[in-house]
């Protein structure tokens, strides 16, 4: 066919050479020509069926791989493989402008599978984590990792491709610049170690409440990948650690709280010890009126009685004999008030203790769990005990000690 038009362009007085420009333009034309008329058929025929097709299945993989954009590189792959194809047919003649258009059309094609890939790849870690598993096993590094190997491998063949070299030339040469290399993806190189280590130790996951002061952290994980680790903070803003800070550094993981039965309640209560003292007989009978106390007091006055009896003590007289001290009995009842608490966790810690007495006071340390994990529900359990303690504390005779306020001064001033 060539050949036909070519001896018609000569005979009507065109030099040969501007007869096979001409030719030249007319298959270049003809390329372009069924280029178009496939990329149209594929943009309004194929596609549009296999997005159709997405939607009326009950899969959920497809409907990512369009959200994904994958028939979109699916529709420009099909008209350059088309080109690709025709390329030995039209240009047979123009070997030179043949090459050309192969190597251009590898390129493209080598480009648009990678894309390709890569939409696999994202619909496959968005369906992975809808999994109970990836809360466990994140796997976003993994993905990362293919995709900078993918990536580095597809530049390679298509500068290969383009400059007629063997892609082992090239990396020859990225083998010499081993040193360069290492430089340029130090981070990447430590984070994808960094990810390896914190996935299968299980140190990190998605949602696990993690503080790391170095880096001002402190919230939740929601996102983790080969560089970077991004935690939202409980004020909402975000902070974006390195990846290999993680392994080279410390941090707390609160995931062992969440999973456990309660969350801790650590707290002291300063007490002024001058208020300590020994329980008189119309103390007793006060205490004994408080239902949390009774069970206590008569188990306490008997053990009491039996010691100064078998020790022939006399505990009317001070200091002789054991006696019941106020603060022994607001220990017993803050027991007995926890111990009925509907949200505390009985089967985990439970002390209410003394610490070290220091200039400011005695300190009655309450160490429980409540079994409601909530950050604003274990807030409100925390504050409503206390509160109750403070309340009751004047009716055993004791006082909270407190450091002197302006007011304070301006009263003793006035006295």
């Amino acid at each position: 066919m060539q050949a036909l038009l070519e001896k018609l362009l000569t005979e009507s007085g065109l030099p040969v050479t501007a007869a096979q420009m001409i030719l030249l333009g007319l298959s270049i034309l003809a390329i372009a020509l069924v280029a178009y008329l496939v990329s149209r058929l594929t943009i309004h025929i194929i596609v549009p069926f296999c997005v159709r097709a997405a939607k009326l299945s009950r899969f959920d993989w497809d409907d990512q791989l369009v959200q994904n954009r994958f028939f979109d590189h699916l529709s420009i792959l099909i008209p350059v493989v088309v080109v690709y194809a025709s390329v030995d047919v039209m240009l047979a003649d123009y070997p030179f402008f043949a090459e050309v258009v192969r190597r251009l059309c590898m390129t493209i094609l080598v480009f648009l599978a990678v894309r390709m890939i890569d939409s696999i790849l994202q619909t496959t870690e968005q369906i992975y984590k809808r999994s109970e598993v990836a809360k466990r096993k994140p796997i976003g590094g993994y993905f990362s990792a293919i995709r900078i190997i993918m990536f580095i491998l597809a530049g390679i063949f298509i500068i290969a491709t383009l400059t007629n070299k063997s892609p082992w030339g090239i990396f020859s040469v990225l083998g010499g610049l081993t040193a360069v290399v290492l430089l340029v993806f130090k981070d990447t190189i430590l984070g994808f170690v960094a990810s390896l280590q914190l996935v299968s130790n299980d140190m990190i996951r998605e949602g696990d409440w993690i503080e790391m002061p170095g880096f001002e952290a402190d919230g939740d994980v929601i996102g983790v990948s080969i560089h970077t680790v991004k935690v939202q903070n409980w004020d909402k803003t975000i902070t974006t650690i390195p990846t290999y800070a993680l392994v080279s550094n410390s941090f707390k993981n609160w995931r062992g709280m969440s999973e456990s039965g309660g969350r801790r309640i650590k707290r002291a209560l300063y007490l002024d010890m001058n208020s300590i003292r020994f329980c008189s007989e119309e103390m007793l009978d006060k205490f004994n009126k408080f239902t949390l106390l009774t069970e206590y007091l008569q188990k306490r006055q008997e053990e009491i009685a039996l010691y100064n009896k078998e020790h022939n003590l006399d505990s009317s007289t001070v200091p002789n004999g054991r006696r019941q001290t106020n603060i022994g009995v607001f220990r017993a009842y803050i027991k007995s008030y926890l111990t009925n608490h509907p949200k505390i966790n009985k089967n985990m810690t439970f002390l209410v203790r003394h610490l070290p007495p220091s200039s400011k006071g005695l300190p009655i340390e309450i160490y429980v769990f409540s079994s409601d994990k909530v950050w604003a529900n274990y807030e409100e359990i925390q504050a409503d005990i206390f509160d109750h303690i403070l309340a009751v504390l004047p009716e055993f005779g004791l006082r909270v000690f407190q450091e002197p306020s302006g007011l304070d001064f301006q009263t003793l001033k006035a006295v």
